[in-house]
């Protein structure tokens, strides 16, 4: 790896961005049509800042942002989401199901020049995606071993069909990492998960905290001619209004998730030099959820619960707090997935129902109105989930309940939430995944309770009527009968309420449009940027 000097480098590649996008304004932007230049460096902006740099133990979006440009997953996917080669060159799946063969790509090597073989295969899926990864454990969970014949070739032995591997194999999912810097070591501590090496299109150099991370072009990757760019720098800006900033003067040219103030969004999308997408977050199929602690003496109590879902006005909330970048759900599973039902229990904003429902439930108003008070737990780190707490808050205070807000900064968040269970009711957002078995189960799956994991059961919910539909969704081959798998998952889920799907989020991404190779494809926010470069160069 290259050294570089931490004072100087910054300020050598803002430089260095700064002057080309005074270029490109002039005869830079005639480039473009001669396709695909070489290097440069891109300067992307990630909020919040990371806690980790492999999505093996964490995938927070913002490690799934930064980690696929190091590493690589066994497959990549098309615009129709159907699997392409990466590490696997191709892969076999026996009749009985049981078995599925990678053959692995050849002289592909680490960052620190160890051929990748299919050990590092094998560890990875045994050691890592299932042990420590918070949706792998299930997805792998019926992995029983991972036979290596030899060095190019890997074959998982299932205990069970499973209809959802094949579907969790990119490295936005499970990334393969290092057998060689990894066994006899706890993941989760072990320091190349913040120093990591990988197979990637990007290499890393250095990470300051508070400040950016450091990645440079791989010259050894395996998809020759990539990546585009000479440098990568991830900079890390908690400022909103910074942000913003920092994209109007070119200092930044590109970010994925709402990187600015949604309030500004109208604004930016109006800058010719800027443009603003919602693509590529499809595979991600994001919504927002209030989810409840049902171990909680009051929100154990599924009518307040209802009434709840009945006192949150959805279209407000999207309007007031989000700009209009959502649309309200009726489940967990977003509209456009072929899984969707609207066959569901519903609970349209109704006020009056929200009152009834918690008369019955014996919490009456007090002589100062309030029937009881909620702690709601949520992260910080962006204005739009600040104000849909506050939102929430006079919504609910609307039928009687004190919502006491409490934010948080992230492992502070995940710590009261998934491993104290000190909460009551908690904000923010959830995946359901192009495969809805690969995202929905960590919120209802009793197997899902897993203390000290982020992003799992935190509800603690439990129910074996629909862990038997789960587990038909996970395992049925029969596209139809897995639908309607899916459709009974929804109508337990929107029944029992262990949590309100409130919208379906649109995610923003924001460029600079000297940014080229940007792909529309479901999962373009969390691939990485190997395709990427700069009109005009440098």
């Amino acid at each position: 790896m290259i050294p570089i000097e931490r004072r100087s480098f910054l300020a050598l590649t803002l430089g260095a961005s700064l002057g080309a996008s005074t270029l490109a304004a002039g005869a830079g932007r005639a480039l473009a049509a001669a396709g695909p230049v070489k290097g440069g460096t891109l300067i992307a902006v990630i909020n919040p800042e990371p806690p980790i740099l492999t999505n093996t133990v964490n995938n927070h979006f913002s490690v799934n942002v930064v980690s696929p440009n190091l590493y690589d997953g066994l497959l990549s996917y098309d615009a129709q989401m159907n699997p392409i080669p990466a590490l696997a060159e191709r892969f076999e799946v026996s009749p009985d199901k049981l078995s599925i063969t990678f053959h692995l790509r050849k002289g592909v090597t680490w960052h620190d020049g160890t051929p990748f073989t299919s050990r590092d295969v094998a560890y990875s899926v045994l050691e890592l995606w299932k042990k420590h990864h918070p949706r792998g454990r299930t997805t792998f969970g019926d992995v029983t071993a991972v036979e290596t014949p030899d060095a190019s070739t890997a074959v998982l032995r299932l205990s069970r069909p499973s209809a959802i591997i094949l579907n969790a194999l990119s490295a936005a999912e499970s990334q393969v990492l290092p057998a060689h810097l990894y066994e006899n070591t706890d993941a989760r501590t072990n320091p190349r998960s913040i120093n990591p090496v990988g197979t990637g299109p990007f290499r890393f150099v250095e990470w300051k905290r508070g400040e950016y991370i450091a990645l440079e072009r791989n010259p050894t990757y395996w998809d020759a001619g990539k990546p585009h760019v000479d440098r990568l720098i991830f900079r890390i800006i908690p400022d909103a209004a910074s942000r913003a900033a920092a994209f109007e003067t070119g200092e930044v040219v590109y970010g994925p998730f709402d990187p600015i103030p949604l309030a500004d969004a109208a604004r930016l999308r109006a800058n010719p030099d800027l443009a603003l997408t919602t693509a590529g977050y499809q595979w991600l199929s994001p919504f927002f959820t209030f989810e409840f602690n049902v171990k909680s003496k009051i929100a154990g109590d599924v009518r307040v619960r209802r009434a709840i879902a009945h006192a949150i006005d959805r279209k407000g909330l999207i309007e007031a707090a989000w700009y209009g970048f959502g649309t309200p759900a009726t489940g967990p599973i977003p509209h456009y997935q072929k899984a969707y039902t609207k066959d569901v229990a519903g609970y349209p904003f109704d006020p009056a129902a929200a009152e009834r429902l918690l008369d019955e439930a014996g919490y009456r108003r007090g002589a100062d109105g309030v029937r009881f008070a909620l702690w709601h737990d949520y992260s910080n780190d962006t204005e739009s989930q600040q104000n849909t707490a506050e939102f929430l808050r006079q919504n609910l205070k609307a039928v009687g309940i004190d919502l006491k807000l409490r934010a948080a900064d992230l492992p502070t968040y995940y710590k009261r939430v998934y491993t104290n269970y000190d909460y009551d009711t908690r904000s923010g957002q959830f995946s359901a995944m192009i495969d809805p078995s690969l995202g929905l189960y960590r919120l209802y799956a009793t197997s899902s309770i897993a203390p000290g994991v982020p992003n799992t059961n935190g509800a603690q919910y439990s129910n074996p009527k629909l862990d038997a539909v789960i587990e038909t969704a996970l395992r049925e081959s029969d596209p139809a009968k897995r639908t309607e798998a899916f459709h009974a998952w929804q109508r337990i889920a929107m029944t029992d309420l262990p949590n309100i799907p409130l919208f379906e989020l649109e995610r923003v991404t924001l460029h600079s449009r000297r940014v080229k190779g940007l792909e529309d494809r479901p999962d373009a926010a969390f691939s990485s940027l190997k395709n990427l470069w700069l009109e005009g160069g440098a």
